[in-house]
């Protein structure tokens, strides 16, 4: 019995030694996220540069086209020069034309961005001016032919030459009298003038109102039809004044000034038209920022250098 407990003791049995953590493992799983992590920036920097690529394609596309406007403006500013110098040549009356050419020039000196609205603005102008030219053509093809009549009439009249002499000077003098008439004439007149006031709901109210209730004022009008008139790009503005005889201006809401009687004004808003001859209806909404003041306003309505029509409101 010794013998058996000495040698049991002498050779015990043998504890299992500790298992390492496996780090393989742990490695594995850090490659991997780094991998995810590098994946998702490649994936950020491709869509970022697609985007960009995108915004220049389309900034490049915008800038072509005002260009291509822009373009446009200088041919028929040249354009404008031959129709001159040939209408003058026919004896024919160029104000309209020089007048024409002078908007160009003034547009062409302009720095602009390139913005869908931009570009709107310079082919409407643009589609007008073609129309002019449209129409100068027709009267230069008039002018010709009454200038070959008045030629093969002094042909066959040489003993008469002095007196047709005295008629073409007297011809001369009636053609500028009526091309005077003829642009009197051809002004664009406003009538059905509406004022309302409209409040943050929207809802209408009639001159007068309070002041609180306008939060903007609702103006309407149609162009009086004109036979006279060419049709062409038109720049329609008000003005609205009150008691102290002092424009409402404000530069962020669209005001600006104009040459009217030799002397620059200020206009409350604008629009840009293509006049069409077929009684139009023009609606502006102003919004003035602020309280009216109590008082009776005016509004008038021009075109280019003359009055187009007017109309009043009061606030209480």
């Amino acid at each position: 019995m010794n013998l058996i407990k000495t040698s049991m003791s002498e050779n015990p049995t043998p504890t299992p030694a500790p298992v390492e953590p496996k780090k393989s493992n742990k490695s594995t799983i850090i490659i991997a996220l780094l991998s995810i992590v590098i994946i998702i920036q490649f994936v950020k920097i491709y869509f970022d540069t697609r985007e960009e690529q995108v915004l220049r394609v389309e900034k490049a596309t915008t800038e072509e086209e005002l260009a291509s406007t822009m373009q446009r403006l200088n041919e028929i500013s040249t354009e404008l020069n031959q129709k001159i110098v040939e209408i003058q040549k026919l004896g024919g009356d160029i104000t309209e034309l020089q007048k024409a050419k002078q908007e160009i020039e003034t547009e062409l000196k302009r720095t602009r961005r390139a913005n869908g609205q931009v570009i709107k603005e310079l082919k409407d102008r643009v589609e007008g001016y073609e129309t002019l030219l449209k129409v100068k053509d027709e009267e230069i093809e008039k002018l010709k032919s009454v200038n070959k009549e008045l030629l093969s009439e002094n042909v066959t009249l040489k003993t008469e030459k002095n007196e047709l002499g005295d008629s073409i000077s007297r011809l001369s003098q009636t053609k500028q009298e009526l091309a005077t008439k003829v642009v009197i004439a051809s002004q664009l007149k406003a009538e059905n003038v509406r004022i309302v006031g409209l409040n943050d709901r929207g809802k209408e109210r009639e001159s007068p109102f309070k002041s609180r209730q306008v939060g903007k004022l609702k103006i309407d009008f149609n162009l009086v039809e004109n036979n006279v008139a060419p049709i062409e790009g038109k720049k329609i503005m008000i003005r609205i004044i009150d008691e102290n005889g002092q424009v409402l201006f404000d530069v962020s809401r669209g005001s600006g000034t104009f040459i009217y009687n030799s002397k620059e004004e200020f206009y409350t808003a604008s629009q840009e038209i293509l006049f069409d001859n077929t009684k139009q209806k023009l609606t502006y909404l102003y919004e003035k920022g602020s309280d009216y003041a109590p008082g009776a306003y005016v509004l008038e309505i021009y075109c280019d250098d003359y009055k187009m029509g007017n109309g009043k409101f009061e606030v209480k």
